[in-house]
């Protein structure tokens, strides 16, 4: 009896071992034009989104995630773990030559998907090139509607919607068949939705929905924004349901954050006081974005953390927790300490170059910043705490005590940068034909101001 015992107990120590090293499902969803300000668990008055308020509440809750104030270059950061400063060409392109968490994950034995907004260039197998084995994708070969009626790829393959059907909801689909499909061994959805970028239009949730709309230039209104963030937030728990239905919820390590601030000037309630989206702007309300982790295997209770982090440092995380290779040449810091409650090693300031490549906006501000100050290449400073949206301008200013030790601690940090561009990168951009006609154009506006 007590061999038997004694082998119970030894078989029980073993599968505790191997529990303990099952590698985790990674989801992480990217919502599109979403501000920290919009998520209630983060002070958030305007909108519902209790979805994302009980993730917070079961797991980590980030106060200070900041990412670029663009949706490309945020992306290219994301996917690269790199700042924009050593791989960012223009808007719309990720550089072939890099590598992505996608490829990372794969190669760590992981079977891998990508569902929702591409924006990374239109060759048909970019995807696979990057490491993802199945795609669902938006503006990816082309650029049709994205929500009423929508165009999508699938692997690569074109399908054209034209009986109501809408987009957010086909591409959660796709993620949920990838999901079910996938649960018996590790997988990684990439899932950076659509939603909840302009134009705001009704949903199918929506009192006046139109399921005959087939053009994004029609019922445009601002109060539709609150029935797309409540529309985000409903596509989000549909997906925690496939996950408890399917017995895999436990060990999912479940990432939700933003691509940039809200849409510029869309008005919000936060904390108090009005607030105003600013996608596209350097200051707050342009980069601070929410950040909820969830992973019930390993998280028990909900906490709160006021660590920095960068849009570079998801590809180490999500890389160290499926036990995967880490390039020696990212900028990203792993977060994965913090959320199993250990201390880690929290960044002690955030970095960025940023340059929208957009348009004709060829405009470049370097940045670096903590918790409280920010210091530009430039030489402006500014007390965030006191001056979020940049409005006082401190360069001139005489400082001493925390304040002057912060900006020569800001002032090393950009200083590890000024030699961090490779001047390829820009030579390239010029000699193509992108490169060749923004030139042309602002030439013409230089010629027509002056």
């Amino acid at each position: 009896m007590k061999f038997f015992l004694g082998l119970l107990s030894s078989f029980g120590v073993l599968v505790s071992s191997f529990s303990a090293q099952v590698r985790p499902n990674l989801i992480l969803i990217m919502a599109d034009d979403f501000g920290y300000e919009c998520v209630t668990a983060n002070g958030g008055e305007s909108y519902q989104t209790p979805n994302l308020d009980k993730l917070a509440a079961s797991g980590v809750r980030f106060e200070n995630c900041h990412v670029q104030p663009l949706c490309t270059p945020t992306r290219v950061q994301l996917m690269t773990g790199r700042y924009n400063v050593r791989n960012y060409i223009n808007f719309g392109t990720l550089l072939r030559t890099e590598t992505t968490f996608g490829s990372l994950i794969k190669s760590a034995g992981y079977a891998t998907g990508i569902c929702g907004k591409w924006q990374l260039g239109h060759e048909v197998d970019s995807p696979q090139h990057f490491g993802f084995e199945e795609s669902c994708l938006w503006q990816q070969t082309r650029r049709p509607p994205r929500y009423a009626n929508p165009g999508l790829e699938y692997n690569g393959v074109e399908k054209d919607f034209t009986h109501g059907e809408y987009g957010p909801t086909l591409v959660n689909d796709f993620a949920l068949s990838f999901i079910a499909k996938n649960k018996e061994k590790p997988f990684f959805l990439y899932y950076p939705m659509m939603l909840t970028h302009s134009p705001y239009q009704p949903t199918p949730d929506s009192p006046d929905w139109d399921p005959t709309i087939s053009s994004e230039n029609k019922q445009q209104a601002p109060k539709h924004f609150a029935d797309m963030v409540a529309y985000m937030d409903k596509m989000v728990g549909r997906l925690v349901a496939k996950l408890d239905e399917l017995g895999i919820r436990e060990n999912t390590l479940l990432i939700f954050l933003g691509d940039n601030g809200t849409g510029a000037g869309t008005p919000s309630r936060f904390k108090g006081t009005d607030y105003k989206g600013g996608k596209g702007s350097t200051t707050e309300n342009g980069t601070h974005v929410p950040l909820i982790v969830s992973w019930p295997a390993v998280m028990k209770q909900g906490r709160v953390s006021a660590d920095l982090i960068s849009s570079t440092d998801f590809l180490p995380t999500i890389c160290a927790a499926a036990g995967a290779q880490v390039p020696e040449n990212v900028d990203g810091v792993s977060f994965l300490p913090q959320l199993k409650g250990e201390a880690g090693a929290p960044r002690e300031w955030l970095y960025s170059w940023y340059s929208p490549r957009q348009s004709q906006d060829m405009t470049v501000k370097e940045y670096a910043f903590d918790q409280r100050y920010k210091l530009y290449r430039s030489g402006k400073f500014y007390d965030l705490s006191a001056d979020a949206a940049e409005k006082q301008d401190l360069s001139t200013t005489t400082l001493s005590g925390e304040a002057a030790a912060a900006k020569a601690k800001l002032q090393a940090a950009l200083e590890r940068y000024t030699d961090a561009r490779p001047a390829k990168l820009d030579e390239e951009f010029m000699a193509s034909g992108k490169g060749k006609e923004k030139a042309a154009k602002k030439g013409k506006k230089k010629k027509k101001e002056e």
